[in-house]
């Protein structure tokens, strides 16, 4: 767990160790803004048998995407991370974020389903993980929040335009003063 924080530089350690990782840290961020969906599917469904199935096609898709991160993760700067996380906070403002978002709210047809687009509304949210330190206990937190509140509470521009603006300026920081945000370079 050495060095398991130390902002871009972070790197993922073995396959192993990192899918373990991202399993359980997916489980922890996604499966609770899932509950209202898992729900409503076992009512749909029938059956409470079901909602283990929808869970775990649903936490499937996840680890598929770690499998994802860990092969397209290399080093990168400050730099690289303030762009992604611009362009993290320009998806948010894009009709095909809101499309994901808004199909991750509805009635899911399956966990698989349910996950696709809620990968879709989140990808944006993720990519900032990653490029920011996929295994920040801060970042993770941040991200965890967001992407919870995106599934549970309905579309706002009131809220929506103001948090994508708050993460391109977030970016921007990143990209003129990495130091000035914390978690972003190794402690001293």
């Amino acid at each position: 767990m050495t060095g398991m924080d130390m902002g871009v530089a972070t790197r993922l350690g073995p396959f192993g160790f990192f899918m373990a990782a991202w399993t359980v840290m997916m489980a922890a961020m996604m499966l609770p803004g899932a509950v209202p969906a898992m729900a409503r599917y076992g009512r749909a469904v029938g059956g409470a048998l079901a909602v283990p199935v929808f869970a775990g096609s649903y936490l499937g898709l996840w680890v598929l995407a770690g499998v994802a991160v860990y092969a397209v993760d290399r080093p990168h700067g400050t730099a690289v991370a303030g762009a992604v996380v611009i362009a993290a906070g320009a998806y948010e403002l894009t009709p095909l974020k809101r499309r994901f978002r808004n199909s991750c709210r509805e009635a899911p047809g399956s966990g698989l389903g349910f996950g696709l687009n809620c990968l879709g509304s989140s990808a944006g949210l993720m990519a900032m993980l990653v490029a920011l330190g996929v295994m920040s206990i801060g970042w993770m937190a941040v991200i965890a929040i967001l992407a919870t509140a995106q599934k549970l509470l309905p579309p706002r521009a009131a809220l929506d335009v103001p948090l994508a603006l708050a993460i391109v300026a977030l970016g921007i920081l990143i990209v003129v003063a990495p130091s000035s945000v914390p978690g972003l370079t190794p402690p001293m």
